[in-house]
């Protein structure tokens, strides 16, 4: 696995590819499962596959919540060595935001809702990074998982607003046996607090109400955002101490 930080350096890379597919995907690094299924289509799915790992600062609403995200690159390159991924990049702040972040894509309709209500400026950030390594990367196809929805969405109309020539690859979101939705943030929860996480999505997926849902997991002790059913999906978003968690499961 070839590892580069430099854009440069990958543009090496990349004038060798002539005639080959590239998959993309970008993440935030302290890889799980969830991370390893895109992985995996990626690599059935295309000659050559890029993962990127960079903590996104522009995407936190809150700088504890950027200082507290886990870092793992050791353990992340071997999962990715692993899983025959041919390129890993790494840039930092500097390479990505030459600008200092002075221009910024934004999206106006489906951002401001549900975890725009809750993460000002989140979607600013997520695509504008997005769109830099996209256009650093130039993949035929770019992965993401269905467990951020809103994400998915909003990247999807980004590709297609702005006339990008890449197929976006949605991935069934990655459980764990008990339900919960895989996430990098699982691992800030304590032995109690993991173990008790399961009822939510055992009741986002229920037959009950939104309203009764929500009900449900305030008396279990859960700090309700939202549960909401939007896009032919039901959505919701919880906290459990200091951490919070987001699922979806299709409506019906």
């Amino acid at each position: 696995m070839n590892i580069v930080t430099e854009i440069s350096d990958y543009k090496k890379l990349l004038a060798g590819w002539q005639g080959k597919s590239i998959g993309f995907i970008p993440t935030m690094g302290h890889l799980h499962e969830g991370h390893m299924t895109l992985c995996e289509a990626s690599t059935s799915q295309n000659d050559i596959t890029v993962v990127s790992i960079f903590v996104n600062p522009t995407q936190f609403n809150q700088a504890s919540d950027f200082e507290h995200y886990p870092r793992t690159l050791a353990e992340d390159q071997a999962l990715l060595a692993s899983a025959g991924v041919d390129v890993l990049f790494l840039p930092d702040q500097a390479l990505l935001y030459p600008d200092a972040y002075q221009v910024k894509i934004v999206e106006t309709i489906e951002s401001t809702l549900l975890e725009g209500m809750y993460r000002l400026g989140h979607f600013e950030g997520m695509l504008t990074v997005v769109l830099k390594l996209l256009n650093i990367i130039t993949p035929h196809r770019v992965y993401f998982g269905e467990k951020d929805y809103q994400q998915l969405l909003l990247v999807k109309k980004m590709l297609s607003a702005l006339f990008l020539q890449i197929d976006i690859v949605p991935i069934a979101t990655k459980r764990a046996p008990d339900g919960l939705a895989l996430s990098s943030r699982n691992s800030r929860l304590t032995k109690a607090q993991r173990a008790h996480a399961a009822h939510f999505p055992r009741l986002l997926g229920s037959d009950l109400s939104c309203d009764e849902i929500q009900r449900a997991l305030i008396a279990l002790d859960f700090r309700v955002d939202y549960i909401v059913e939007q896009w032919g999906r039901r959505l919701g978003a919880v906290w459990l101490g200091e951490v919070r968690l987001i699922d979806n499961v299709l409506k019906g």
